[in-house]
């Protein structure tokens, strides 16, 4: 009974080398409860212990920390609980948050190394639910109405320590160009380059904006394949021409022009807008696009 009495309060040695030894940086309660059951042999736990009670002498004695998240504007959303052996990192936090989001926009524009900033927000996607396409006819009147009023942004926000996750909850796209990206010898689930500079076209806001989107079309000049751009697009199929946002921004990045006539050659059908509510704007003719003055 001594002897179970000490490896209660004093953690096993194998416990310490299971976690440090382990690949997983963040742990879902369920996940933490079932490493213990599996392991309750090897780290000496009592029989009349309940893994509640483990886990609390874990936190309390080792590394392991607990983690809650809270919804900062919707306080009636459930709390997100995790744990983590050591220092968690904020990007693997964001990525537990959801087992099937991806990072996405200026998150991924760092890790693709397109700026030096490092994002004071980290934003996850969390694709929506397949849903009906909306099959309405693209009208001029449509798109400058659309453009006129600001971008819809998400509220779901929550605050870790000196960071923010905010969750976008994209179209369902079956994590189209979603792969993994190294970064510091760690590995996250991210958009890949191209699926990258479409979404940050099509949201800026979430991409820093418009002369931030400019500079990740700048560094990623010589690495971007144009092919890959307009599969993507296709397969995306947006109602409104975001090509000849990706074009005017390729043009302007110094881009080849055989790689951005491409874009041109899916059609210039209508008036166009870099950004939604623009104030003051000019007029690029070659890409029938508005854009902000002195841009």
């Amino acid at each position: 009974m001594a002897r179970d009495n000490v490896s209660i309060e004093t953690p096993h040695s194998s416990v310490v080398r299971f976690f440090e030894n382990s690949r997983q940086k963040i742990w879902w309660p369920s996940e933490l409860a079932a490493a213990v059951k599996e392991n309750r042999t090897a780290w000496r736990v009592p029989k009349d212990r309940n893994v509640s009670d483990f886990i609390r002498i874990l936190l309390e004695r080792t590394a392991l920390k607990e983690i809650r998240l809270r919804a900062t504007n919707h306080p009636n959303v459930r709390e997100v609980l995790r744990y983590t052996w050591g220092g968690p990192l904020p990007f693997h936090l964001a990525l537990s948050i959801d087992r099937h989001s991806y990072l996405c926009h200026a998150t991924a524009v760092f890790l693709h190394a397109l700026t030096d900033q490092l994002p004071r927000m980290i934003y996850v996607n969390h694709e929506q639910s397949p849903k009906n396409s909306s099959s309405g006819v693209l009208t001029q009147e449509g798109i400058d109405r659309a453009f006129q009023a600001k971008q819809r942004q998400s509220t779901m926000v929550y605050q870790y320590e000196n960071s923010q996750i905010l969750i976008v909850n994209g179209k369902q796209t079956g994590q189209l160009e979603v792969g993994s990206v190294m970064l510091d010898g760690e590995e996250y689930r991210a958009t890949k380059l191209e699926r990258t500079l479409i979404d940050i076209t099509v949201r800026p806001a979430y991409g820093g904006g418009v002369h931030q989107v400019l500079e990740a079309y700048q560094r990623a000049k010589d690495r971007a394949s144009v092919s890959t751009i307009l599969a993507t697009l296709k397969k995306l199929a947006y109602v409104y021409p975001y090509h000849q946002a990706i074009g005017f921004y390729m043009q302007r990045a110094g881009y080849d022009a055989k790689r951005y006539d491409r874009l041109k050659a899916l059609g210039l059908h209508h008036n166009f807008y870099l950004a939604h509510d623009i104030r003051e704007r000019e007029f690029d003719s070659d890409w029938r696009l508005f854009y902000p003055k002195g841009f």
